[in-house]
C-alpha cells in the first residue's frame, strides 16, 4: 500500500513510525504548507515526494490512501479532496468542527464506497475489546449504569512539558486558535471509550463546561485562556442505560487516565487505561453476591493503522471506527457544546 501523510506536526511521526512498521507500507509522499517543517518531516522518514497542498498530492496521485494528521479544522477539506479522488482515508480525531461537516465526510465516504477511518487511537486497547466482548456475550446481563472518565494533570504538572511555554499547548486553550478545550480534544477518545465498551450508541446527553483562571487576564501572548477545561456529563445510552462522563486537565496525580465501569444486571466490568498499563477487572458470577472484583487477561488487538491497512487491502469500507461512526460522536459533541448555559445568579436572604 503506497501512503500518503497528510500534515506534518508531533502528531504525523506518530502515525509514520506505525504505519512505516507494518511490511508492504510504503511513505511515498507528504503534505505540508510549512516547507522547514515538511523538509525535516520527510528527511526523518525518508519520505522522498514533498508538496506544499493537498491539491499537488493529488495531481500526482501515485498513491493509495491518505493518513490526515492537519489540525482539526482542515479535516473536513482535505479529506473530501481525498474522498472525492477516490482515496482511502484514515483521519485524526476529531473527524469534523461541527456534526453537519463531519456527516457530509461520511455520507461522500459511503457513497464512494471508500475505507474511511478515524484514528480513535484508545480502540487500539485490548481490555476495551474484551470488555465490549463481556457485554455482548452476556456475562454482565443488561447493562444499566456506565461511568466515565478521562483525567490530565497537564495543567498542575510540569510532566507533558510547561504549558504556558509553548504554541502546542496554548491552543489547547484558546477558541480562537480552534479548541474546543477538553471537550473537543479528549472528550470524543472518553465517550467513545464508553460507548464502545458498553456495547451501546450514546442517544442524548446534558453537560456542563468549565473554564478556569490560568493567567493574568486570562490571556498569554496571543493566546486567550478561554477554551473549556473541565466537562461533566450525564448520558442516556440507546440500551436504557445511564451514564456519567467527566473529564479534565486539573486532575492532580493522573497524567492521563481513562476509566470505565459498566454495570449490568448480572455483573459488571471495570477498565482502566494509562501510559504505563492497562487493566480489565471484572466482577461476574457468583462473585456479584460477594462484590469480589478479579483481574481477567484480555487478547491482543490489531491497531488502527493495521485495521486501515488490510481494510485497504481487501476493500473493507465498513471498518470500524469509521467516519460515520466519528461523526455520530460529534453529534453528542455539538449537544454538549450547546448545553452550556450560564447558571442563574445566587441570591443571598
Amino acid at each position: 500500500m503506497r501512503l500518503l501523510i497528510l500534515g506534518t506536526g508531533k502528531m504525523a511521526n506518530q502515525h509514520a513510525t506505525r504505519f512505516a512498521a507494518i511490511p508492504g507500507v510504503r511513505l511515498v509522499g507528504a503534505v505540508d504548507t510549512n516547507p522547514e517543517r515538511l523538509a525535516a518531516f520527510c528527511e526523518l522518514h525518508k519520505i522522498e515526494r514533498r508538496f506544499a497542498t493537498a491539491e499537488e498530492a493529488l495531481a500526482w496521485g501515485d498513491f493509495d490512501a491518505v493518513t490526515n494528521v492537519t489540525p482539526d479544522a482542515a479535516h473536513y477539506p482535505t479529506s473530501m479532496l481525498c474522498i472525492a479522488a477516490g482515496k482511502h482515508v484514515l483521519c485524526e480525531k476529531p473527524l469534523a468542527t461541527n456534526y453537519a461537516e463531519a456527516s457530509e465526510m461520511a455520507d461522500a465516504a459511503e457513497r464512494a464506497g471508500l475505507v474511511a477511518m478515524v484514528n480513535l487511537s484508545y480502540r487500539n486497547v485490548a481490555e476495551i475489546h474484551a470488555a465490549r466482548d463481556l457485554v455482548l456475550s452476556g456475562r454482565i446481563g443488561g447493562v444499566k449504569h456506565v461511568e466515565a472518565s478521562y483525567l490530565q494533570s497537564w495543567l498542575v504538572s510540569k510532566a507533558w512539558g510547561d504549558w504556558r511555554s509553548g504554541p502546542q499547548w496554548l491552543w489547547r486553550l484558546s477558541k480562537a486558535h480552534g479548541s474546543n478545550g477538553t471537550l473537543g480534544d479528549i472528550g470524543i477518545h472518553i465517550l467513545d471509550f464508553a460507548s464502545y465498551g458498553a456495547a451501546t450508541d450514546i442517544d442524548s446527553i446534558t453537560c456542563r463546561l468549565k473554564t478556569f483562571h490560568k493567567a493574568e487576564g486570562d490571556r498569554i501572548g496571543e493566546y486567550a485562556l478561554d477554551a473549556n477545561d473541565s466537562f461533566v456529563m450525564t448520558a442516556d445510552f440507546a440500551n436504557g442505560a445511564l451514564g456519567v462522563v467527566h473529564a479534565t486537565r486539573w486532575a492532580t496525580g493522573h497524567i492521563n487516565e481513562l476509566k470505565v465501569r459498566i454495570y449490568g444486571d448480572k455483573g459488571g466490568i471495570e477498565v482502566q487505561h494509562t501510559p504505563q498499563a492497562s487493566h480489565l477487572r471484572v466482577c461476574l458470577d457468583e462473585d456479584a453476591e460477594t462484590a469480589t472484583w478479579r483481574d481477567m487477561p484480555a487478547a491482543p488487538v490489531a491497531t488502527n493503522y493495521e485495521r486501515f491497512v488490510n481494510a485497504v487491502r481487501l476493500n473493507m469500507a465498513a471498518t470500524e471506527p469509521s467516519f460515520r461512526h466519528a461523526a455520530n460522536l460529534q453529534r453528542i459533541l455539538d449537544m454538549a457544546a450547546g448545553s452550556e448555559q450560564p447558571a442563574p445568579a445566587l441570591v443571598h436572604a
